[in-house]
């Protein structure tokens, strides 16, 4: 039997995509913050595809694939046992996310909103609280990567390798099927959701696409890392 035989399809390919393009929106959105760096002219760029990407995960997190969706992972009853698993060095693989993951999903989304929200429209009074913010997720992004590895030592998987090619070993997840795909609908919603968060910003700032240095906008930083020096 195959490689490919013994493996079982969980995270549709929209939701990858969407990953690890907020992966690269925030590293460059924290590389490029501070006004000498040479990144610097992709700093509000950064932070309004980061801010549009969570405008798609709502929505997919409502509509998209099986083990997409928030009602597959939001799981608080199971937290307590997840956690006691942990503790023991004894964690069952999880098909989707597991709790503590599921958690951790809602957390990064909701740190990175408020980062992009603070940056957009908090003006140069919401310039700490922005930073506050941004280094906030930072940290749990590093949680977040911590974790991965943990978890991928204790069941024996590779999520990272999981999250690429979107399917997980069959022989550690007995009797899984392949999760259900998102239909044309979902597709179709999503694709509206992000035009509609396209065309709003674009109406906000007409330049949001267009690599430019944060000292030509007074007032805003849109990113993890540090917010612009006073002139």
């Amino acid at each position: 039997m195959s490689d490919r035989m013994q493996r079982v399809m969980v995270w549709d390919w929209p939701l990858r995509l969407f990953h690890w393009t907020l992966v690269l929106a925030i590293a460059i959105a924290f590389l490029s913050s501070e006004e000498d760096s040479p990144l610097n002219q992709w700093h509000m760029l950064a932070g309004w595809i980061a801010g549009i990407l969570i405008v798609f995960r709502l929505v997919w997190g409502f509509v998209g694939g099986e083990h997409s969706r928030f009602s597959d992972f939001v799981r608080p009853s199971g937290l307590a046992e997840h956690l006691a698993g942990l503790a023991r060095g004894r964690v069952e693989p999880s098909l989707g996310h597991n709790p503590l993951g599921g958690l951790a999903v809602l957390i990064l989304v909701t740190l990175t909103g408020v980062t992009v929200w603070t940056g957009a429209f908090g003006g140069e009074s919401g310039e700490d609280l922005h930073e506050l913010v941004a280094w906030t997720l930072l940290a749990m992004v590093g949680v977040h990567v911590a974790a991965v590895v943990v978890m991928s030592v204790l069941t024996r998987e590779n999520l990272v390798r999981a999250m690429i090619g979107g399917t997980k070993p069959a022989g550690r997840h007995p009797g899984a099927r392949d999760a259900r795909s998102p239909g044309a609908v979902a597709l179709l919603l999503a694709g509206l959701a992000v035009f509609a968060a396209v065309y709003g910003v674009l109406r906000y700032d007409s330049q949001a696409f267009t690599p430019r240095a944060t000292e030509a906008d007074e007032g805003q930083s849109l990113t993890p890392g540090f917010t612009r020096e006073e002139s």
